[in-house]
């Protein structure tokens, strides 16, 4: 049976003058990525200070903190299908180049925004443009390189994912310090103009010589579909009763709405996402497995800032630097992650992963109010390298399952089911942080005024800004605060641990062991000695 390397197999060569210079447009890739990877992670370590009313805040609620967060995701996935062939059709670098300036647009804005609502619509003008640098990025990568180095280029890539995580709490905490809030969206606008620069000296253009047409009922229906959705989960924690008319409502015409783009695209002559590419076992696989991973990252990051934050008293900076053995797990691991590959195969190597990122999720649930911070340092390390074990592989497998000149539309797919599962992870696990945080405080909250007793149940910010605004009399409340945090993050962390339990399930049973044979190393030999 054709695998889906071997369909890639017969792809032209790349030029000589670009296979000379490709490293050097790798580092100007990564760099395009740094900027859309490293504003989320930024974002992670201010949300505390977002939350904080004015004038050091916005005074944002949770879940204006999450449509903060999921405004950008969701604009971003709802359109990666339709930027993805866009790139292919009109030429990627140009692609590339658009969606920088609409995300450096955004990012000035976001920056001064006077309202949670202001800062809700400029994150969502900022995942308009990011939702053309980030498949672009992979699809260029898959043009310059020849087939024998796009791993080890991939892997090199997922790095640079690692590293802006790293980067990013950092970046957020100094500027934290020293600057205002909107500080951490104004530094991209500088990266935005160096890789600008950099793009239009060294990137050659690509694009496929048969594109296909645009999808607009397909991209419709898809944004409208996840909103709704999201909209529902977000809503829910928000009552804390799923069971609310509006909520399962919501959450129903959302599906509806997804199941109908599925119908469509499957019937469209052109359609934004090719349903085939589904029968292939191993790429759904794949697929899953970052929704899966993402889902359960995204939504403990979201928790975890709190518990560093405002549950350790751990100033933003300092939670940069608690977060950096996740980022250089990864930074580490990714690009070796090939070699556990070759040797293993990607069952083994991916399973391996997801087992790892499911117990150190569960292993957040071990975690206290006094617990040694050390504990956390290995958590994250352990975590950061089974993501590596799993993004790298995953990756190489959905790109190389279809054609070069299709690039834009794998990388395209890759993304935004990764950007789902990040954004329904935020929703679903922050609303089950929500729900389980106000069932633990609400009991403590009786004595407090009838307006007071909602808001101060929205989340531990919210119960803590209460306390501070009363003086002497909130100070009981800081306690309770803190107990019930920690029993929410808890019961949240074993949801992610389970959602990635199904992952692990996912990928040791479809993705295939060891693909290389010495035939097929043969078969690629000859075809490269043959050119």
């Amino acid at each position: 049976m054709t695998t889906p390397a071997d369909r890639a197999l017969d792809g032209p060569r790349i030029p000589e003058a670009v296979h000379r210079r490709r490293w050097a447009i790798l580092g100007v890739l990564m760099l395009s990525l740094l900027i859309v990877v490293l504003d989320n992670s930024i974002l992670n370590v201010a949300i505390k200070t977002i939350s904080t009313p004015a004038p050091t805040g916005l005074g944002a609620t949770q879940s204006e903190l999450e449509w903060a967060i999921n405004a950008y995701t969701l604009v971003f996935a709802g359109l990666l299908f339709s930027a993805g062939l866009l790139g292919d059709r009109l030429g990627r670098k140009r692609i590339l180049i658009g969606g920088l300036v609409v995300f450096g647009i955004g990012s000035a804005l976001a920056a001064f925004s006077g309202s949670p609502g202001e800062l809700i619509a400029f994150r969502a003008v900022m995942g308009f443009g990011a939702a053309f640098v980030m498949p672009a990025t992979l699809a260029v990568l898959m043009n310059v390189f020849e087939r024998e180095e796009q791993p080890k280029a991939i892997g090199i890539w997922a790095g640079g994912v690692g590293l802006a995580i790293a980067i990013g709490p950092i970046t957020g905490g100094v500027l934290l310090d020293h600057f205002w809030w909107g500080s951490v969206f104004l530094i991209n606008v500088p990266i935005v103009l160096l890789a600008l620069a950099l793009m239009l000296w060294l990137v050659p253009d690509s694009r496929d010589p048969n594109p296909g047409r645009i999808d607009p009922i397909g991209v419709v229906l898809s944004v409208v579909g996840l909103v709704l959705l999201v909209y529902g989960i977000i809503r829910g924690g928000e009552l804390a009763d799923f069971t609310d008319p509006t909520v399962l409502g919501t959450i129903a015409a959302g599906l509806a709405v997804l199941v109908a783009f599925v119908v469509f695209e499957k019937r469209s002559t052109h359609p934004s996402i090719d349903v085939t590419y589904f029968k292939n076992k191993v790429f759904s696989a794949a697929i899953a497995a970052i929704a899966l991973v993402f889902f359960a990252l995204m939504g403990v990051t979201f928790f975890a800032v709190f518990y560093t934050q405002s549950v350790r008293g751990y100033s933003p900076f300092e939670t940069g630097l608690l977060m950096l053995p996740l980022a250089a797990a990864q930074l580490i691991f990714a690009p070796r992650a090939r070699l556990l590959v070759d040797r293993f195969g990607y069952k083994a190597t991916t399973t391996a992963g997801m087992v790892i990122v499911a117990a150190m999720l569960a292993a957040f649930a071990t975690l206290e109010a006094d617990t040694p911070i050390w504990h956390l340092e290995v958590i994250f390390f352990l975590m950061g390298t089974g993501m590596a074990h799993i993004m790298t592989p995953v990756s190489v497998v959905i790109m190389q399952a279809l054609p070069r000149e299709k690039a834009g539309s794998a990388s395209a797919l890759s993304n935004t089911f990764r950007q789902v599962g990040g954004a329904l992870g935020i929703a679903v696990l922050g609303s089950v942080l929500s729900t389980a945080y106000r069932g633990g405080i609400e009991d403590k909250l009786g004595p407090l005024p009838a307006d007071l007793r909602h808001t101060a149940g929205e989340s531990i910010e919210s119960t803590l800004g209460v306390a501070a605004k009363l003086g002497p009399e909130g100070k009981a409340l800081v306690g309770p605060a803190h107990d019930a945090f920690l029993h929410a993050m808890h019961v949240t962390a074993l949801w992610g641990a389970g959602v990635a339990v199904l992952g692990a399930i996912v990928v040791a049973l479809c993705l295939p062991g060891k693909v290389a044979t010495p035939q097929r190393a043969e078969k690629e030999q000859e075809l490269v000695t043959a050119e």
